[in-house]
């Protein structure tokens, strides 16, 4: 490179310099990634920042390795873009993949790149969103580019619960490489361009002998439907990144700030007349509990996190009188609202990102146990299960429960009950709080009489409804002090929003620890 010695000629060489970077390697390679129904690099981070307020970090960054043809390509930025910017005027860290330089594969120079930006983020306690579309570890860089993925693990460990971190799948990411999006808070995919695996088709095929696409491996929807690797799944590029925008404004910047709070339009005192007619008494028929939420929260606008994996139970960030909350609630409309495993690390992954950040939890109870079966039990309902318990009692933030209607057994003990820490709960008229249903309790303790009865279905029902009436009445568990008070189903938003205010204060320690050793 030929060195210009006067002010203005250096002026210009940088913006000659520059207007390289931001071009890219070449025309060709960009049409190639539109041409695969993706955008660049730079286009992404347009889409996800505010306008104008993207400030690059090592733009001029190059690899420093030789062979297999190395030395002879040494493009800038070395395959990421890497900066900070706002996200509705909240500072946002940020980088992403170039898929056109080296494929997006991560070389020691690229590392160390995301290592500065993630390094920086946690410093200035912003979260950090990575755009994904990467073909792994450099391959001509060997052991170095391993260590470069090292550093993004630990890393991402360490910021675990103190900043969000949010990872958007907008390619390939295969092998070890798939760890670093596991590890972060969230995880967004885009159907028909992104995929995630540990091993890819060939090598299932050459073990195996099994025959799948990377999509039916690693898709999107294989990831939001079955593995629960995926939260969020969407059909484009630009949906998904505005989407993330909106994710990011239910959040705080970090975990010693509030989530942002906004002045309401839909009043706190609203009542909630269509609860009546959404919600059946009769504890055996099923609605949508995402009705429900609708009509409690702010405007009914709610974003469901995990909608598609462990539908039986749903969690989801709102606002109530504008503040931001977790909801967690069951959904009768998915094998009876029942706890399984699946359903239960859900729930408590979420608890436990609500606590790391402050977020209130709202828990809307419709639960009528946990899912009986021998599979169940030898993949470890009572470990899974646990998790959720452990979640709850080690959660810090306000903390209120709603009982709608059944509540039995351990998961009426589970879904954040009084006992546990729950600051507030409340039941509606139709609650019915107890061991278990009020048939099976009858064919457990009065087995012998009805047996012997000369009529034992008319004395099974004679004494199904003298359990129910002493001991499954709406007011057993109000009368005994394990619920705060037992309220009209109408008025649960004017309750919730007064909770809230009340326990925005709220502060609670733990005991002095390095860490819990939650079940596993």
């Amino acid at each position: 490179m030929q060195v210009a010695h006067d002010f203005p000629s250096r002026v210009a060489e940088l913006r000659s310099i520059r207007e390289e970077v931001h071009r890219g390697p070449s025309e060709k390679a960009t049409e190639a990634q539109h041409a695969k129904g993706k955008l660049t690099a730079r286009e992404r981070i347009e889409l996800l920042l505010d306008e104008g307020s993207f400030n690059e970090v090592e733009p001029l960054r190059r690899h420093r390795a030789t062979g297999f043809g190395l030395e002879d390509r040494k493009p800038y930025t070395d395959g990421v873009v890497t900066g900070w910017g706002t996200v509705y005027g909240r500072a946002v860290f940020v980088y992403a993949h170039d898929f056109r330089v080296f494929g997006g594969a991560l070389g020691e120079a690229h590392a160390q790149k995301i290592h500065k930006i993630m390094d920086m983020a946690l410093t200035a306690g912003a979260p950090i969103v990575s755009l994904n579309d990467g073909a792994g570890a450099r391959i001509q860089e060997g052991v170095s580019a391993l260590a470069g993925y090292g550093g993004i693990f630990q890393r991402s460990t360490r910021a675990s619960g103190v900043v969000p971190q949010i990872s958007v799948m907008l390619g390939p990411c295969a092998g070890g490489a798939a760890y670093a999006p596991a590890l972060t808070d969230f995880v967004f995919m885009v159907r028909g361009t992104s995929q995630m695996f540990i091993t890819g088709p060939d090598v299932v095929r050459a073990v195996t002998g099994e025959e799948i696409s990377h999509d039916g491996l690693g898709g999107a929807d294989v990831h939001a439907g079955t593995s629960g690797v995926a939260h969020f799944v969407y059909d484009d590029e630009e949906t998904c990144l505005e989407e993330v925008r909106y994710l990011l404004s239910l959040l705080p910047g970090n975990n010693r700030e509030n989530p942002p709070s906004v002045e309401a339009d839909d009043p706190a005192g609203r009542r909630c007349e269509a609860l009546l007619d959404l919600v059946p008494a009769d504890g055996n028929r099923a609605y949508d509990m995402r009705e429900v939420i609708t009509e409690l929260v702010d405007d009914g606008d709610y974003l469901e996190i995990h909608e598609r994996w462990a539908t039986n139970i749903v969690v989801a960030l709102a606002r109530l009188g504008g503040r931001v909350v977790g909801v967690v609630a069951s959904q009768p409309a998915s094998l009876a609202g029942v706890l399984d495993i699946k359903a239960s690390e859900k729930a408590a992954r979420f608890v436990q990102m609500c606590d790391a950040f402050n977020i209130p939890l709202v828990t809307l109870v419709d639960v009528p146990g946990f899912l009986p079966g021998v599979s169940q039990e030898h993949d470890g309902i009572i470990r899974h299960g646990a998790k959720l318990l452990y979640a709850y009692c080690n959660a810090t933030v306000p903390r209120i429960s709603v009982t709608l209607r059944k509540a039995y057994g351990g998961a009426y003990i589970v879904m954040d009950s009084q006992s546990i820490g729950a600051d507030l709960t409340f039941a509606w008229p139709t609650n019915e709080i107890a061991v278990m249903g009020a048939e099976g309790a009858a064919n457990v303790i009065f087995r012998r009489r009805i047996a012997e009865a000369p009529d034992p279905e008319a004395m099974r029902a004679r004494l199904v409804k003298e359990y129910r009436t002493e001991l499954m009445h709406p007011y057993y568990a109000a009368e005994r002090g394990l619920l705060d008070d037992v309220i009209d189903p109408t008025e649960t938003r004017q309750v919730l929003i007064r909770s809230l205010d009340m326990l925005h204060s709220k502060h609670a320690d733990l005991p002095l620890r390095k860490h819990g050793n939650p079940p596993q």
